[in-house]
Parts: C-alpha cells; sequence; structure tokens
C-alpha cells in the first residue's frame, strides 16, 4: 500500500508532537519533583524527619582509621556502607546528613560510637564522605536529622 506525502507528512508531523508534548511532560515531572517544600517526607520509603536537629562537623573514617572492621553493633564496618558513628543516638538510628557546604544530603544508619574529638558530631565512612565531597577537607559543617517511621508505613509493616 503506498502513502502519498501528505498523509506521510501529517503523521510525522503527529509524531512531532506527540514527541513535543512528552518531552514537555517528563521535563515538568523532573522540575516539579526537585521543587523544594516544606514537607517532612525524606527520599527513603516509610521514612519522616522527626524535628530531632543538631548542627556541628562531621569528619570521616575507614578501615584503616578506625583500627579494622569492627563497630560498637556488632557489624562489619565498610569503606562505602550506608552507616555512621555518633556518640548517644540509639544503634539502628536512620539519620539525614547535609553537608552544609554543598547541600549533599545522604540517609545513614547509626551503627558505631564516636567520633571522640571534641567539636565532631558524627563520623561517615570515606565512601560516602567522597558522595558528599569533603575528604579533601576531613572535617566539613553537617545537619544530622533524626529520622522516625511514618505512622501509616509502621503500621501497615506491623499488620503483615
Amino acid at each position: 500500500m503506498l502513502m502519498n506525502c501528505s498523509s506521510l507528512s501529517s503523521i510525522l508531523r503527529a509524531i512531532r508532537h506527540l514527541l513535543c508534548v512528552f518531552l514537555l511532560l517528563s521535563l515538568a515531572a523532573l522540575f516539579s519533583s526537585c521543587a523544594s517544600t516544606s514537607s517532612p517526607q525524606v527520599s527513603k520509603p516509610g521514612l519522616r524527619k522527626s524535628g530531632n536537629i543538631s548542627e556541628g562537623n562531621a569528619s570521616w573514617y575507614s578501615v584503616r582509621t578506625n583500627g579494622g572492621t569492627a563497630t560498637a553493633s556488632g557489624e562489619k564496618f565498610t569503606n562505602n556502607g550506608h552507616t555512621a558513628a555518633h556518640k548517644t543516638l540509639p544503634m539502628g538510628t536512620m539519620v539525614e546528613v547535609t553537608n552544609l557546604v554543598n547541600g549533599s544530603k545522604k540517609i545513614l544508619r547509626i551503627n558505631d560510637r564516636g567520633p571522640f574529638i571534641a567539636g565532631r558530631i558524627i563520623d561517615i565512612p570515606i565512601g560516602i564522605a567522597k558522595e558528599m565531597d569533603f575528604v579533601g577537607r576531613g572535617v566539613v559543617r553537617v545537619r544530622v536529622e533524626v529520622l522516625e517511621q511514618n505512622k501509616s508505613h509502621a503500621s501497615l509493616s506491623s499488620a503483615r
């Protein structure tokens, strides 16, 4: 079956129009997900900010500087784990750590004790410090926000 040029041209115009609409909708979705909100939601499903916030200095540590792979919780320490050391927060506490110099954020789980140097509030594995871009500085100003489980997510989890 042969198509004439005008019907082929109409089809191509319709496809181009659909692609433009798709592109615009995709960009709108992308930018709306980047928009700042005052909602206490965080990117980890089932967690929200508790309001328990502290600011201070963070440092990084590694298997070498830790003197091995043991943590206070008994878990094996790794240089790239999404974990952290804190002096007082209960083991297993989830926190969102924000680098106040560049705004980068990571959600970490407390599984170790420290840091034991005055003025520091949290120790982060070297791999995470690289991702947050402060290995070269060694120490960086951070905000640590304790996360808690959403009530609706907690009731769903306990119902299973």
